[in-house]
């Protein structure tokens, strides 16, 4: 097998196309304006921006990517292919105008067979041997498609995961299943011994019968043999045992130390050799009834978080490096779990969660809007049986999640309990047919939780319903009422930056839970039911770190608890939230966007690594305000014994860690502050490690009035772009570090506006965060004075005006941006640079 990334040489329209004539129609006439296309590279999607556009829906519709690929297969009679590792959300794949495959579902893998449209449109002579490729992919609005348009989060289109051009011979290997068997093991009787057993599928299109020489190698981790064996036979239909060994004395695969064992299966024959190469584990789970988690033997506190495929300025459309740094983040956070929410991710991800040794709950796309017909019900097995074969050797899997809120209606004038019941074992049969040794697992769905393994029911503690202190109530009356209870999904909305001096916790009001927090529908609206923090709060970080806090220590001690998993590691772009502080925005991350990391990351740390650490509250709090004299609280994040802190080179004195004193587990110290510039810095040990952390603060004594007038001011960066900020005074120009009103930036000139990035530097639209709002602009990044679309030829007249679009408008003359920032109840306010 060769295999090899597309990346460069691409274009893309965004829009419809009469067909994919229209496609390379330019080719070959130049006597009709062709639709504009522009240079992109792979992975790609359409709405990288535009879902976080505050002024309109994103597109959703037909975007085409087309390339002329080099084609150079090695193999006779060898077969081409093209292995889409994720599109969104319909593709269909078109060897010059002939259509050679389609696929319905944006997240599970899918392989297209070009071979013969290939050889024949590598004979059209303009294309000089090339061989044109052009992919439509489609994310239109369809009810009876997963997953719902009402869910939580955008269904992107494009060809947003790698895209690989592969080289097969005529009969390869199409799949290699690795199954460990470890029930000796987890039953403890004899000698530790774990049955491996290996089976293979073919690709053989031609249906050919010529013998095979099978070789199948197992290695340890540094790449010796542990065992090799070799068989010949005639080609085969379906799965097929190739052979079971005995692995004696397994390094067992845990999330201390994820111990991998290879195993290749190389397949020889007259058409040539191919070879797969697949990792594997050696490891047992168990969810005990009505108790904890347990992996091989040992209780195991799951300690989690979420993930979306979701990035600033990209959407899903991250590089390997760009996920590479997500999940090394989430791993040097402590997490040891993570639920991929709510579909297939890239294979990548799950390979990393096997080295880092992240445990897995990893789901299908059913979310949200009932059930609907034949065609929805036969997405949702072809979705669960792709995701189990196409990840089915990775140890850091546990969990097949069959769905996600599907007790939500919406999407079907009908809702009927009894048919998602039935369709809901439907599935849960299915999974555990094609995979006996995993679990299934749902969450938010009471009339289901009897059916799946394991149930998490909706716990929001302090957020959507009741207070924070609700929430181990809310934990243990689930977990009596439930088989195997596991709670996904609990955190807070909070502004990146916006820091308050006194939380808004609903204490005074906001009705105890006793014993449900549940959210319902509608709780997440700004707007009408019940008196919650969601609506009524500051969304704040400081509220989300004290929440967190409370979470953590309370877990702790919660020695039944199977474990839990934060909403969501990072914000992310959702079409239901055009009312957050940054619109169209889900910002319950622990990390922004653009993996800038907030404050409730070192609080996990605090509680979950190893590695000492240690954290003052308030890095990204300029300003801390209060009268003259008034003690106030420092509080300090770290996993370390003790801790000693320093104000102003005065030493505080030294305090112990008590994980179970809230807050800040006893690191906090109250003292006055003086009037101005502050320094604080801390210092911490364990074992016998020294970790420091300082910052520098103004304490502001000023009393202020309502805000009256924004003030902008520009910074130049080291990198050319330049960060402009809106500060809100009063009328006596005293500053208010509590004004929270929207801000919008305009810009006019040669510059560009660096928005639609979903941060709180990236947005056009914002809340004021602690009086403040800003935003990066490219001072060069203007459109130039000319006619920009340049898919058209002219012979003069207006369109003349493409001649000299080529440089920038301007050029050797300096760059002029005026830049606006607009508040209600405030005049505009104006910088230029």
């Amino acid at each position: 097998m060769i295999k090899q990334r597309l990346i460069e040489a691409w274009e893309h329209y965004r829009g419809s196309l009469g067909g994919p004539w229209e496609v390379w129609r330019a080719d070959k006439l130049q006597n009709h304006y062709n639709v504009p296309w522009h240079k992109v590279e792979l992975p790609h999607t359409y709405n990288a921006l535009d879902v976080m556009d505050p002024d309109g829906k994103y597109y959703q519709g037909p975007g085409w990517y087309r390339a002329k690929l080099a084609v150079n297969n090695p193999y006779p009679n060898g077969r081409t292919l093209l292995h889409f590792e994720g599109a969104g959300q319909r593709t269909d794949v078109y060897v010059y105008t002939s259509k050679v495959g389609s696929h319905l579902g944006g997240y599970d893998e899918f392989t297209v067979d070009i071979t013969e449209a290939a050889a024949e449109a590598a004979g059209i002579e303009r294309y000089q041997g090339l061989v044109p490729v052009a992919v439509a992919c489609d994310n239109s609005r369809e009810l009876e498609t997963i997953p719902s348009d009402a869910s939580d989060f955008n269904l992107y289109g494009g060809i947003y995961r790698y895209l690989n051009l592969v080289y097969v011979p005529a009969v390869s290997l199409a799949r290699v299943h690795v199954e460990a068997d470890t029930s000796r093991l987890a039953a403890g009787d004899g000698k530790p011994v774990c049955t491996v057993k290996v089976r293979a599928r073919l690709y053989n299109p031609d249906a050919r019968r010529e013998s095979l020489k099978l070789t199948i190698r197992l290695t340890d981790r540094e790449g010796a043999v542990l065992a090799e064996s070799s068989v010949s036979c005639l080609p085969w239909e379906g799965d097929k045992e190739l052979a079971v060994y005995e692995l004696a004395g397994p390094h067992l695969w845990s999330t201390d130390d994820p111990y991998l064992y290879g195993c290749s299966v190389r397949a020889e024959s007259v058409h040539g050799e191919t070879e797969l190469a697949e990792r594997f584990g050696v490891r047992y789970f168990e969810f005990v009834e009505h108790g904890p988690f347990k992996l091989n033997g040992e209780r195991l506190l799951l300690r989690g978080t979420h993930r979306h495929e979701d990035h600033a300025g990209v959407g899903p459309a991250m590089t390997e490096e760009m996920i590479r740094y997500e999940m090394q983040l989430i791993k040097d956070m402590g997490a040891n779990f993570i639920r991929l929410g709510h579909y297939q991710q890239s294979r990548i991800v799950l390979e990393l969660c096997d080295e880092l040794g992240i445990l897995v709950w990893e789901e299908i796309p059913w979310c949200r809007g009932g059930l609907g017909g034949d065609s929805y019900r036969q997405q949702c097995r072809d979705m669960l049986t792709a995701m189990i074969e196409q990840h089915y050797n990775h140890p850091s899997i546990i969990l097949w999640g069959l769905g996600n809120e599907n007790d939500w209606e919406c999407d079907f004038d009908y809702f009927d309990q009894e048919d998602i019941r039935r369709f809901m074992k439907e599935l849960h049969d299915l999974s555990h047919k094609l995979d006996p040794g995993r679990l299934t697992s749902i969450r938010r769905c009471e009339f289901c939780k009897d059916i799946v393994d394991v149930y998490s029911p909706s716990i929001w503690a302090g957020w959507y319903r009741g207070i924070y202190t609700d929430y181990e109530a809310s934990c243990r009356t689930a977990f009596e009422n439930v088989r195997s209870f596991f709670h996904m999904e609990w955190g807070a909305d909070n502004l990146p930056t916006r820091h308050v001096e006194k939380t808004f916790t609903g204490f005074e009001f906001i009705p105890r839970g006793d014993g449900t927090t549940d959210e319902r529908d509608g709780d997440y609206l700004l707007t009408g039911g019940e008196p919650r923090v969601s609506r009524d709060g500051d969304w704040s970080e400081t509220y989300f770190c004290e929440m967190i806090d409370w979470y953590l220590k309370s877990q702790e001690h919660m020695d039944w608890l199977t474990g839990a998993a934060q909403w969501s590691f990072k914000d992310f772009a959702t079409p239901v939230r055009p009312d957050s502080p940054i619109p169209y925005l889900n910002m319950k991350g622990i990390v922004e966007r653009d993996f800038t990391k907030k404050e409730a990351y070192y609080v996990f740390q605090s509680y979950w690594a190893a590695k000492p650490m240690v954290r003052i509250y308030g890095h990204s709090m300029p300003v801390r305000w209060g009268a003259p004299g008034e003690r106030k609280t420092i509080k300090v994040y770290s996993n370390c014994v003790e801790a000693e802190l320093f104000l102003n080179g005065r030493s505080l004195g030294v305090k112990q860690r008590d994980s179970q004193n809230f807050p800040a587990a006893g690191l906090r110290w109250e003292t006055e502050l003086e009037a101005g510039t502050n320094h604080v810095k801390v210092v911490a040990v364990k074992d016998g490690v020294t970790v420091e952390d300082e910052l520098t603060f103004e304490y502001q004594t000023a009393v202020w009035g309502a805000p009256a007038e924004l003030r902008l001011t520009a910074e130049p960066q080291a990198d050319g772009r330049v960060y402009v900020e809106a500060r809100a005074y009063d009328a006596q120009g005293v500053f208010c570090p509590d004004a929270a009103s929207f801000v919008r930036f305009g810009l006019a000139g040669d510059g560009r506006l660096l928005d639609g990035l979903g941060t709180i530097r990236g947005s056009r639209l914002v809340q004021l965060a602690t009086g403040r709002a800003g935003i990066y602009v490219d001072p060069q990044g203007g459109l130039p004075a000319g006619i920009s679309v340049t898919d058209f030829v002219t012979a003069g007249g207006p369109a003349a005006s493409l001649s000299v679009s080529s440089g920038k408008s301007g050029e050797g003359h300096p760059r002029v941006s005026v830049i606006s920032a607009a508040c209600e109840g405030m005049a505009t306010a104006f910088i230029t640079i």
